[in-house]
C-alpha cells in the first residue's frame, strides 16, 4: 500500500470549507485550560465540519500561537465565538432550538454507544468540561441530557480534546447518515 501524499487527499481548500454545508453540531468548551486541548477541537471540528464552537470563561481564543500549534489552521476554517460564562452560552443555544448535552460521568447519563438523538431538533451542542473539574454541575443542571463514553480500564477519565473527538465521530455519523 502506497501512503496518500497531501494532493491524493484531495481535500478542499479553506474557502471551500466556509461554503460547505456543515453538521448541526456546535461544541462548547466550558473552561478548558489547555491550549492544546482547544486546538485539536478545532482541528477535529474541522474534520467532521461542525458548525461552530463556542469558548466559554477561561477558555483562550484565536488567534493564539499555543492554539494553531494543535490546530493547524482549523482555527481559521471553523467559526467560533466567545461568551464569558457557559450556563449563558447554554441557554441562548436551548432558546435556538438545540439540545444541549453535557459529556459528563454523572447519575443517569447515557452511554454514548445506546445514545439516540431525539427527533425534531434543528441541531444538538456538546459541552465539554474543564481538564480537572469536568463540566460546572449548573451547566449539566441545564443540560436536556448528559452522555458518557464507556471505558473499561483503571482511568476515570479520558483528555477532554480526546473525548470531544470520540463524540463529535459518533455523532456526525448520526447527523449525516439522517
Amino acid at each position: 500500500m502506497k501512503k496518500l501524499t497531501i494532493e491524493d487527499l484531495n481535500r478542499i481548500t479553506p474557502e471551500e470549507f466556509k461554503q460547505t454545508k456543515k453538521i448541526p453540531l456546535v461544541v462548547v468548551l466550558d473552561n478548558v485550560r489547555s491550549m492544546h486541548n482547544v486546538g485539536a477541537v478545532f482541528r477535529t471540528a474541522d474534520a467532521f465540519i461542525v458548525e461552530k464552537i463556542v469558548l466559554c470563561g477561561i477558555t483562550s481564543c484565536p488567534p493564539n500561537a499555543e492554539i494553531h500549534k494543535s490546530a493547524l489552521g482549523a482555527e481559521l476554517t471553523v467559526d467560533w465565538e466567545y461568551a464569558e460564562d457557559t450556563l449563558d452560552a447554554v441557554r441562548q443555544l436551548k432558546k435556538q432550538g438545540y439540545h444541549v448535552y453535557s459529556i459528563e460521568q454523572v447519575e443517569r447519563s447515557e452511554m454514548l454507544n445506546d445514545l439516540s438523538l431525539p427527533e425534531g431538533k434543528p441541531g444538538f451542542a456538546i459541552v465539554m468540561g474543564n481538564e480537572v473539574k469536568g463540566v460546572r454541575q449548573d451547566v449539566v443542571d441545564e443540560s436536556d441530557g448528559v452522555i458518557e463514553i464507556p471505558q473499561f480500564g483503571t482511568k476515570h477519565s479520558l483528555n477532554v480534546s480526546v473525548t470531544a473527538g470520540i463524540v463529535m465521530w459518533e455523532l456526525f455519523k448520526r447527523i449525516k447518515l439522517c
